[in-house]
């Protein structure tokens, strides 16, 4: 039996065992925030979408500290939101803090970070998820990978359900085989309160996929009522807020301050005393966690000359108690997680509402994955978030993206999208995942990006927009309000280079508005004798940046012209590296387990050396010889 036309799927009563199958475009398993970005981008352009969780009433919760955003993590919300995804208007619509940081530093490194309502955040995203057309909510526990010959072909639940899809994404957060940690008490569990998916993790394994093991961890929760805030420094947020999406025009929320505070030679002291009660030091947990964002215990042990750590106490939300010590995430028993949060000043008498725990999980070597995250070896597979190797919602929401993306494109039979490390912070990360791979998480950093000068938050719509527009997820106003914002800023800094003014812009603490208030005395940000309308804050400060580091600018961009030269060679899909003279054993091993898309990828393979990537060059110019010889 068939449901009428206009429907969104297409339901058939299976003759075997009567189980209900439905047929979908694209199947999103997991509603965290990878897959909450990849099942909107797949409805969003065009595809019969299913957005499938273990707990419908947890789509877009945080499971960890309640903020966005951050070093590096506030560029990639920045480009999401330029690419059309929700990340950044969510959060502007459930901030409770925004703060610009490194605000001493210059453009390329400055980030916005947003603490956020926790609930109202998981309400604002699951009320998206549930409007959008084309997309379906079903709660199920996915459990097997259907594949039929050779390729994807859909997902079985564990109600027996059989769902078939032309692309599955899979998106499982922390929730693969998860085992959660408290002391030396263990348990399954995918997150506290919520079980595990052993049998998916099975599936994947049988598929021939190398897998791993990572670990990360979270903070006890306060009860606000019992922490002495007069002991705490208080640190607001900005009161000139930059919002994370391009279009919010303002913000709703009330915004509420953090609190800073620090451990001591107490904490340490107990800290040390317990090693042999916590699961990293005694061998239970055998997953790989996060270097950059240790555990308490971790932390105390690998820098026994620190006296002091920072802890950032922060809001839960408007309406609950709850407040997270961030900088003290661990998985000690609770008696001494009791004892570490009341040798603290401020906390002597804060009662722990949910304690803190590590959990370990399965994940993917993201070097079997094709740029576009869809998997080499089985066709319509694609993989996002922390199953990659990464950690972070930001990371994890980038990937959705782009995999909900590529799979909506794939579908319409259109040709990939691949952002590459000259053109954004996503196609950063992606890049190191799939050409290095990883084996602790993955965290994004401004380090990590070589072209970070040109490649800064407040210029991604500039620089994004346009890409948005093309595979059709940013409206045609939102695209022409940006390349109006463009004009302006071309406008006014070709103006500027004809006067003086644009000199004294360049020099150290000058300022827009100083260099148009001396050239037109009592008036504010005008141009100077002409009726030209007045830039907005967005459109001075990129002005202000574009005429200061210029030159900078332009030595970036030639370095990103020779950039281009490597990436525009194409490396053969069916090129054999063992039959290659002169590269070593070890170099046709990694060039033939990547099998990278183009020199430049080729040359950013561990261990792979410009001696092999110029042999490498020559092989690829007789092989393109040869061909047109033979036609």
């Amino acid at each position: 039996m068939l449901l009428s036309s206009n429907s969104k799927y297409t339901l058939i009563y299976a003759k075997r065992q009567g189980r209900v199958v439905l047929n979908y475009d694209c199947i999103v398993i997991g509603a965290g925030h990878a897959g909450c970005e990849a099942s909107l981008a797949s409805a969003r352009l065009g595809c019969k979408t299913l957005l499938l969780t273990i707990n419908a009433d947890t789509i877009g919760h945080m499971s960890c500290n309640p903020a966005i955003g951050g070093l590096a993590k506030g560029q990639l919300v920045k480009e999401l939101d330029a690419l059309g995804g929700e990340m950044a208007k969510v959060t502007d619509a459930t901030a409770i803090q925004f703060r610009l940081l490194n605000t001493r530093k210059g453009p390329a490194v400055r980030s916005t970070r947003a603490q956020v309502d926790r609930h109202a955040y998981r309400l604002f995203m699951k009320a998206i998820i549930e409007g959008q057309p084309d997309l379906d909510v079903k709660q199920a526990l996915a459990e097997e990978i259907l594949i039929k010959d050779g390729a994807l072909s859909g997902i079985k639940t564990s109600l027996g359900e059989v769902l078939y899809c032309k692309a599955l994404i899979i998106t499982p957060g922390t929730f693969l085989n998860g085992l959660m940690h408290i002391g030396l008490e263990h348990f399954d569990g995918g997150r506290m309160g919520e079980g595990p998916s052993k049998k998916l993790s099975i599936s994947l394994k049988d598929l021939g996929l190398n897998m791993g093991r990572l670990k990360t961890g979270t903070c006890a929760r306060l009860d606000g009522r019992t922490i002495n805030f007069n002991k705490l420094i208080m640190q607001n947020g900005d009161t000139d807020i930059r919002p994370f999406s391009f279009q919010t025009k303002r913000m709703i929320s009330p915004q509420l301050p953090c609190y800073i505070t620090y451990t001591n030679s107490k904490t340490h002291e107990i800290i040390r005393s317990n090693l042999d009660r916590s699961p990293l030091f005694t061998g239970k947990i055998k997953g790989t966690g996060a270097r950059y964002c240790p555990s308490i215990e971790d932390k105390i042990y690998r820098f026994p000359a620190r006296d002091r750590h920072h802890i950032f106490i922060e809001p839960e939300g408007l309406n609950t108690n709850e407040y997270y010590p961030n900088g003290i995430s661990t998985s000690l028993p609770v008696d001494v997680q009791e004892k570490i949060v009341h040798s603290i000043e401020g906390l002597e008498d804060a009662v722990i509402v949910r304690p803190g725990y590590g959990i370990e999980y399965d994940y993917v070597d993201p070097t079997q994955l094709l740029p576009t995250l869809e998997t080499k070896t089985i066709p319509g597979l694609y993989l996002a978030g922390q199953i990659n190797g990464t950690t972070g919602y930001e990371e994890a929401a980038s990937l959705g993206l782009m995999a909900g993306i590529n799979a909506s494109l794939k579908i319409k039979g259109k040709d990939p999208l691949v952002l590459d490390r000259s053109q954004a912070y996503i196609g950063v990360l992606i890049d190191d995942l799939v050409t290095k791979g990883t084996s602790e998480p993955y965290r994004m950093f401004t380090s990590r990006v070589e072209y970070r000068l040109i490649l800064r938050e407040d210029n991604a719509d500039l620089r994004l927009t346009p890409i948005g527009k093309k595979i059709g997820l940013v409206s045609e106003e939102i695209y022409s309000a940006v390349m109006k914002k463009k004009e302006s800023i071309e406008k006014e800094i070709k103006r500027l280079k004809n006067t003086r003014m644009e000199k004294a812009l360049r020099r150290p603490g000058i300022s827009y508005a100083d260099v148009i208030t001396v050239s037109t005395p009592g008036v504010e940000i005008l141009h100077p004798r002409s009726g030209n309308p007045v830039l907005s804050p967005d459109e001075i400060n990129e002005v202000e940046i574009e005429i200061k580091y210029e030159g900078f600018i332009k030595r970036q961009l030639s370095d990103v012209g020779r950039f281009d030269k490597l990436e525009r060679i194409r490396v053969p899909e069916n090129i054999d590296y063992k039959i290659i003279n002169g590269l070593s054993s070890e170099i046709k091993e990694k060039l033939s387990g990547i099998r990278p898309l183009n020199l430049g990828q080729a040359s950013r393979i561990s261990g792979v050396t410009p001696a092999a990537i110029s042999i490498l060059m020559i092989w690829i110019e007789k092989l393109r010889r040869h061909c047109e010889r033979t036609k």
